[in-house]
């Protein structure tokens, strides 16, 4: 059976929809895994064995994104999250069976509705994605194994020699990208760096994304003489997956290198909105729950110090389990 999954957004969003694509591989070694992605995850995509085929979606015009899907022969179709363009497409595409949330008008294209109400937050993003398979294959087990996502160790290694790094890694993601409702300020991402860096018997990274670099120099000025590795991000997204599962803590904010690091496998320190919508209760990462430490940073200023203080405390207690 021919299977298209679609989840063509940010990168969180897509780490989010991997699961759905391994269980739905594993449910029959011989059902062939389609998925349409947005152009920065193709790589990532390519690098899963439990998908077959990639198609990149380029922001195409509807009847371009048709005969795109249409030149696969798809039996059916599962829409982790749906707009008119993409339902559309697979009407015209003429897909036997095509299966999404029963959620705005574009649900009128496809032929099994499904209801969600995920703005209720009852479980989160993934298990949303998960349970719509199961209007495909009423049996099928939801199972995946934890991390999902597994590299060399090559990259971590050329790194390694590269930055004179010797200890285990605890690495600071200070970038606020994606669709992340809150996060500290650099300064204060500094003062988390500070306490890492009197920890003994670890090495401490703070990473930035090709878009950063202002974010990058401003780092670099406060830190000044320290021993800290600064490393701007270079290659695909797989190169830094492969990078991050490697390394012992990655701390951030709720965005897309956070479900990076939590799928390869990482222990993750992560900040959350104070909102149901924005919480981990939604946006928890596929990876190991208790490699996963979730902070909701309120909007009072008051509550936010003291969360930080929170923060700081929590943080320096695992980086003495961790050295």
């Amino acid at each position: 059976m021919n299977i298209l999954v679609v989840r063509n957004d940010k990168l969180g969003d897509f780490i989010t929809a991997l699961p759905t694509l391994y269980v739905l591989k594993h449910q029959n070694p011989s059902n062939r895994i389609i998925a349409l992605v947005a152009p920065l995850n193709r790589k990532l995509a390519l690098s899963c064995d439990f998908i077959d085929e990639v198609i990149v979606d380029e922001g195409e015009s509807t009847l371009a994104l048709s005969r795109k899907i249409s030149q696969i022969k798809i039996d059916a179709s599962i829409t982790l999250f749906s707009n008119t363009r993409v339902a559309l497409a697979q009407w015209l595409a003429h897909i036997p069976i095509r299966i999404a949330p029963a959620t705005k008008i574009a649900q009128i294209f496809y032929n099994r509705r499904i209801t969600q109400r995920r703005s209720e937050v009852k479980m989160a993003e993934f298990e949303y994605n998960l349970q719509l398979t199961r209007a495909l294959f009423r049996e099928i087990n939801l199972d995946f194994p934890k991390p999902l996502l597994h590299f060399g160790n090559d990259i971590f290694k050329a790194f390694c020699e590269e930055y004179a790094v010797t200890k285990p890694v605890v690495a600071f993601h200070p970038g606020f990208g994606g669709s992340s409702d809150a996060n500290w300020t650099l300064r204060e991402y500094i003062e988390l760096v500070w306490i890492a860096q009197e920890v003994e018997n670890i090495d401490v990274v703070m990473t930035f994304g090709p878009d950063e670099e202002k974010l990058y120099e401003e780092a670099k000025e406060l830190l000044g003489e320290s021993r800290v590795v600064l490393y701007r991000s270079r290659g695909s997204v797989v190169d830094f997956a492969a990078l991050l599962s490697g390394f012992k803590l990655f701390v951030s904010t709720s965005t897309g290198t956070y479900h990076l690091a939590s799928a390869a496998g990482c222990e993750t320190f992560t900040f959350f909105g104070d909102s149901r919508f924005a919480s981990a209760l939604r946006w928890k990462s596929i990876g190991e729950e208790n490699k996963q430490h979730h902070f909701m940073i309120p909007l009072d200023s008051t509550e936010r110090a003291k969360m930080f203080e929170s923060v700081k405390k929590e943080l320096k207690s695992r980086l003495l389990a961790l050295s």
